[in-house]
């Protein structure tokens, strides 16, 4: 692995990686041209792009950055000027409840653009913090406007990532409102397999990054809840549980309980 260099990385609302000893961000900018080789690339470029239109992606990153666990990547309130595709390991993002608590909004894993909640009021409204050591490119959205408006190829990309934000924002609505505590877990740990299985890893076995209580704030459970309904899954051989190790022993059943009438 090459060697890494910390320096003072200028991050939105004019912050500086490096001061802070939890906000450390490490600039891996020297790992330029590495877009065409990435196992990523059909994630976040279509397979239809034309190779020239794939070499101007490349060209989009600023810069790829490294993020201990724990740190943070942008804030509320901070000006949104960046995208981030997240290469390597995962975040969560968190929005401030009404009752001024971290409400966990998202669970981002490798190959996922995260940022978008600032394109809207050009001010960021969640906060981004690592779930473990990650890596991230950094892409500045004035380019990806810059490129959308000479690709139509590259503007119907950025439509479709936009879509998919929605989609998946409309799909956590409908889980929150209509579904049962079970069916909540269940329906986010087959949908935690999907996302896995289409980064080519596995679909039945993967490690939850977002502890129980993270996953608690996601669904909408209690710390015990999530706990209770874990070990129920566990005893009757849906799931296999070992420490942060899941397991998806019967998919078809935990399918048939989430999809079971109230």
């Amino acid at each position: 692995m090459e060697a890494i260099a910390t320096r003072g990385i200028a991050l939105p609302g004019g912050r500086r990686a490096g001061a802070p000893p939890r906000q450390l961000l490490r600039d891996v900018s020297a790992d330029r041209g590495a877009c065409p080789n990435c196992n990523l690339l059909r994630l976040c470029v279509p397979v239809g792009f034309e190779p020239d239109v794939r070499q101007l992606v490349d060209q989009l990153v600023a810069k790829r950055m490294r993020l201990r666990k724990g740190d943070t990547l942008f804030r509320p309130g901070e000006r949104f000027t960046t995208l981030y595709a997240i290469r390597l390991g995962s975040c969560k993002t968190v929005l401030l409840a009404e009752d001024g608590r971290d409400q966990v909004s998202g669970y981002h894993m490798a190959g996922d653009i995260i940022g978008t909640d600032g394109i809207a009021r050009e001010l960021h409204e969640c906060q981004a913090i690592a779930l473990e050591d990650t890596e991230v490119c950094a892409i500045p959205f004035a380019r990806v406007e810059e490129l959308s408006r000479a690709s139509l190829q590259v503007l119907r990309n950025v439509h479709r990532m936009l879509a998919t934000e929605i989609a998946r924002d409309r799909h956590v609505m409908l889980m929150l409102g209509t579904m049962r505590a079970d069916q909540r877990l269940a329906a986010f740990l087959l949908d935690l397999a999907q996302r896995y299985h289409a980064r080519g890893y596995s679909s039945s076995e993967y490690v939850l990054r977002m502890t129980r209580d993270e996953i608690g704030s996601y669904l909408g459970l209690k710390l015990e809840t999530v706990s209770r309904l874990l070990s129920r899954m566990h005893r009757e051989g849906l799931i296999q549980v070992q420490g942060r190790t899941i397991k998806l022993l019967d998919p078809v059943g935990l399918k048939s309980l989430v999809e079971t009438s109230q």
